[in-house]
């Protein structure tokens, strides 16, 4: 048996899911003719709260795009220096958009309120004009922690009082939403946009969507475009992505609760030194010394059992939609044993 936790991106469609894929109507979505890419769009838009959404390949795209639209060439972005956004995203901000950075610190990937009230740029010229703030919820580098809804609220206002943008990395948004309760329209209203993922915690194959204003999307299109994320019949993709948020979002409680089994198994393993607190479907320890990651991950796979190296000392598990409880057992029957 393969047990792949190295992310929640390796899923696989369900029959149901497929089914829905086969049988989507389809057209030409950069002629803007494709019914169910515009029935995803309007879908989670509303979802949100939102007036328009739109479709693109990857949560980096959106992001991207995101970032552009809001921003002009040598302006700065506040954000964690652990953020998706920064880190693996393969220095968009600053090749696509032409962006300069203010990276924050904070406990597990998140910022504060006051930490973004203290490196909101003065009016210099020698210094970049502050013009966009970005959060990520759940925030994956922290070991997919969650935002207290007051700090994103307290700094949305203060992105309102200073003429700031505010974008919301949510690819995996709905994790969150699982743990705190609050509603994505309740969400959605804290954000001038907000980029959601449909291949991670939802077990699309493929796709993420932007919202925001209807203005804010018409000029996010034209800048798909120019990334090259114009898609033709993109609706086969797309009905997946109807058919995740219809069905898939209930079943994240189950995702959790398999990693805190996880967790806590670990948090008791002679060879691990530390484990991160475990709040939605991401789980990331540090093994003791005098092992390396990189050793325990080889050492796991060998039985079977898929993980990533975080770093020389850190690894990740993420459980999934495809991640059983039979393979929950067998993963803990693995690591029990592994050293």
């Amino acid at each position: 048996m393969i047990i792949d936790l190295r992310s929640d991106t390796v899923t696989r469609p369900t029959p149901a899911m497929l089914e829905a894929m086969f049988s989507a109507s389809v057209g030409d979505d950069v002629f803007g003719e494709d019914p169910t890419v515009i029935a995803l769009e309007e879908k989670s838009a509303a979802l949100f709260g939102k007036e328009a959404g739109l479709f693109c390949p990857s949560g980096t795209m959106t992001n991207q795009i995101a970032s552009k639209v809001h921003t002009q060439p040598g302006e700065e972005v506040i954000l964690h220096n652990l953020s998706h956004v920064y880190y693996y995203e393969a220095a968009g901000l600053m090749t696509n958009s032409g962006l300069s950075v203010c990276l924050l610190d904070g406990e597990r990937g998140m910022i504060s309120i006051q930490d973004v009230i203290d490196h909101i740029n003065p009016d210099d010229l020698h210094r970049p004009r502050t013009a966009l703030v970005e959060v990520e919820n759940t925030m994956n580098k922290g070991g997919g922690a969650v935002y207290d809804n007051r700090v994103l609220a307290g700094i949305g206002e203060v992105c309102r009082k200073n003429g700031l943008k505010y974008h919301l990395d949510g690819a995996r948004i709905f994790n969150a939403l699982a743990v705190t309760g609050q509603t994505p329209k309740e969400c959605g209203a804290m954000f001038d946009s907000i980029s959601i993922c449909l291949s991670k915690g939802l077990g699309a194959p493929v796709g993420s969507l932007l919202l925001g204003e209807r203005e804010f999307i018409r000029k996010a299109r034209r800048v798909r475009k120019v990334f090259g994320g114009g898609m033709r019949q993109a609706g086969y993709l797309a009905a997946a992505g109807i058919y995740a948020l219809d069905n898939h979002v209930e079943r994240l409680n189950d995702d959790h609760r398999r990693a805190k089994v996880l967790g806590e198994l670990l948090s008791g393993l002679n060879w691990v030194e530390k484990v991160l607190p475990v709040d939605t479907n991401i789980v990331i320890f540090r093994v003791a010394f005098p092992l390396s990651a990189a050793e325990v991950v080889s050492r796991i796979g060998e039985s079977g059992l898929k993980a990533i190296a975080f770093d020389r000392y850190s690894i990740r598990f993420v459980t999934h939609l495809d991640f059983t409880e039979e393979m929950l057992d067998a993963a803990m029957e693995i690591l029990k044993k592994a050293f």
